[in-house]
């Protein structure tokens, strides 16, 4: 968990640069988590990884009460601006927390938890996982709708891809591109340790700077597993894009 905290920090001024366009992606989460909520009448969000803002100040635009939070001490300040950016600083609370210590934090009953961006495959272990469910679970009223999002995994395994392409953003003083280097450890479960690349530069000079984080290679059956044995029902995956999108309820 240090490790991925320090990854974050790291790549916190720069994480808008992984999205084609930042004012689009925002509307884009927000009308299609929307989507979701409408027929669970959620009115309550917890965004339990809220990462730069992009969940939590796209429900916040569309009159959500939400509560965004993060471990990483930088991106969670990215978020905090963000939010101001948008003007909806105060309709957000901000926590930091890992999964782990949510319950330490926060109270709820929530309507909504949402977990996008591919944070729960860095939790590495059963034990971890099923903890993390739990947490949730009490966390969320009876009836409440538990929404995660996450890289599918599954069709990566067999081909073990090793150079992940990501964005070019030609700027009027420099030039900004993304990649990503992945490092496969087949020992179980499998994981895969995500260097992620950001280049700055124009003309001939350019500046690289290199994060690692590891992610688990979860895949939606192993999820589906755990989000049963904690009594979540109604399990239901879809693909969006590059994120394999699950859904569950908390019983009544």
């Amino acid at each position: 968990m240090d490790d991925t905290i320090r990854f974050y920090d790291a790549v916190a001024d720069d994480y808008q640069w992984w999205y084609r366009d930042w004012d689009a992606e925002l509307d884009r989460e927000g009308l299609n988590l929307r989507r979701y909520f409408r027929e669970h009448g959620v009115q309550s969000v917890l965004d339990a990884s809220c990462g730069p803002g992009t969940q939590a100040v796209a429900l916040a635009r569309l009159g959500f009460t939400v509560t965004a939070a993060d471990p990483s001490g930088g991106i969670l300040a990215r978020a905090r601006q963000n939010a101001a950016q948008y003007g909806v600083a105060d309709k957000i609370t901000f926590v930091q927390s890992d999964f782990q210590n949510l319950h330490n934090h926060l109270t709820g009953p929530f309507d909504a938890i949402i977990t996008k961006g591919s944070s729960i495959p860095h939790l590495l272990r059963d034990d971890q996982i099923e903890e993390t469910l739990l947490i949730f679970y009490e966390l969320l009223k009876p009836g409440g709708l538990l929404l995660i999002g996450m890289r599918d995994f599954e069709p990566l395994l067999e081909d073990r891809p090793r150079f992940i392409p990501g964005r070019v953003h030609d700027g009027p003083d420099e030039q900004i591109i993304t990649f990503d280097i992945w490092d496969w450890d087949d020992d179980p479960p499998n994981k895969v340790t995500v260097n992620s690349f950001i280049v700055h530069g124009s003309d001939a000079t350019y500046r690289v700077t290199k994060n690692p984080v590891v992610f688990r290679a979860l895949t939606a059956e192993e999820v589906e597993v755990v989000i049963s044995e904690v009594g979540f029902e109604n399990f239901q995956t879809q693909n969006d894009r590059w994120e394999l999108v699950m859904t569950a309820i908390r019983p009544t």
